[in-house]
């Protein structure tokens, strides 16, 4: 088992700081080696938490969140980082690509972090992005669409265990969207990557292996 959620709560403080907001209640899920899940729910529904929670960039208030043999409770910030760095990645709806950085080295960034740099896959997912023509341009100067697709390959470019993806195609039209959606998909079979991806989009959801819906902070 690569995710293991299991029976997962949490909570957030409210504005008078004394009343609280239960987002995830006893949430469990599973996710292994190579699969591809969909989780949808409405806005407030606590999928963006439970991403949050998976990846290590948040702390749960009960439960276990256990992450590629590793159960994320008994690591402290410096072990998280590291897990971060060397098993999971993250695409998310707005880019978050370093606006200082060219296409180049946005994509190499990630896998330099996490000490695995490897030039010949880095050259290969540019091909394979189509991003060959656009290697020297900064992100303000692309596209949405070649923004997402630099996103992603920049996150691939660790090899990841798992990806995680939040609403990656929310800000493009349905067209690009479903171009961006092809490339992950092919990436992570390729690899042998777990992917959860969040999304509003029933038509979305329906392309990939497993579908999981969130309401009222439980799996429905």
């Amino acid at each position: 088992m690569l995710l293991d959620i299991s029976h997962v709560t949490k909570t957030y403080a409210g504005p008078d700081a004394i009343s609280t907001s239960r987002v995830l209640d006893d949430v469990s899920l599973t996710l292994t080696q190579g699969e591809t899940l969909a989780l949808t729910g409405e806005s407030g529904s606590g999928k963006s938490t439970l991403l949050h929670l998976a990846g290590a960039l948040d702390h749960f208030d009960s439960g276990e969140i256990t992450l590629n043999g590793i159960a994320l409770s008994t690591l402290d910030d410096t072990g998280r980082a590291a897990l971060r760095r060397s098993t999971v990645a993250l695409v998310f709806q707005q880019f978050n690509l370093i606006p200082s950085l060219n296409v180049a080295q946005n994509l190499a960034f990630h896998a330099r972090l996490g000490g695995k740099p490897d030039q010949a896959w880095i050259a290969r997912l540019i091909q394979r992005l189509g991003l060959g023509d656009l290697t020297g341009r900064y992100p303000e100067h692309l596209s949405g669409g070649q923004q997402q697709r630099v996103a992603i390959g920049r996150a691939m470019a660790l090899r990841p265990n798992l990806l995680l993806a939040d609403e990656p195609t929310g800000n493009l039209d349905e067209a690009t969207g479903d171009g961006v959606l092809d490339l992950m998909l092919e990436l992570v079979a390729e690899t042998g990557a777990a992917l959860l991806l969040v999304t509003h989009s029933q038509r979305i959801a329906a392309r990939l292996g497993r579908h999981a819906h969130l309401a009222g902070g439980r799996i429905i």
